[in-house]
């Protein structure tokens, strides 16, 4: 099936498109997302939230669709839908935290590269599942590589980030 005859691609390209929209919203300070809620900024839950799903979902999906591989194709639109939603919500965080005024400007070492390996890992998903690229620039194969080392990147940053953030290391 083509791409563009795909709901499911029209439904993902929308959140991207949602997301991008609340990254500048945020950023450009249209949208207030800095209120407490509890002992962090709502912004900062949103990106905890998201990063949580990801953590979580993610390997569950891997050991979920090899034991129920007759539940493959709902499995693959909760790990792409959930994680496209968990990526919207991790921009909203992250451009809360670029959009801080100069006094209170964060350490951006392990958020920086959390939102690149984020990015990547969105555009590899997204050209992967929608075979945009389909042997046209680099093999499937290539691509599923990338996709899957820049998870392993995600995951040994986000225990750095977290551990950093809450001050034990």
């Amino acid at each position: 099936m083509n791409s563009h005859k795909d709901l499911n691609f029209w439904f993902a390209s929308m959140i991207i498109l949602v997301a991008i929209f609340l990254l500048v919203a945020v950023y450009f300070d249209w949208l207030n997302v800095s209120f407490f809620v509890g002992p962090l900024r709502f912004g900062h839950w949103l990106g905890v939230l998201g990063t949580l799903f990801i953590a979580f979902f993610t390997p569950a999906y891997y050991i979920l669709k090899r034991r129920y591989p007759k539940r493959l194709k709902a499995m693959l639109n909760a790990h792409i839908f959930g994680n496209l939603v968990s990526f919207m919500l991790i921009s909203v965080h992250f451009a809360q935290q670029m959009s801080r005024p100069p006094r209170f400007y964060p350490d951006l070492g392990t958020g920086v590269i959390l939102y690149i390996a984020m990015l990547i890992l969105v555009s590899t998903g997204f050209l992967h599942r929608f075979k945009l690229l389909k042997g046209r620039i680099y093999p499937p194969h290539r691509n599923r590589f990338l996709h899957l080392s820049i998870t392993l990147t995600f995951y040994l940053v986000i225990i750095f980030h977290a551990l950093r953030n809450l001050g034990l290391i």
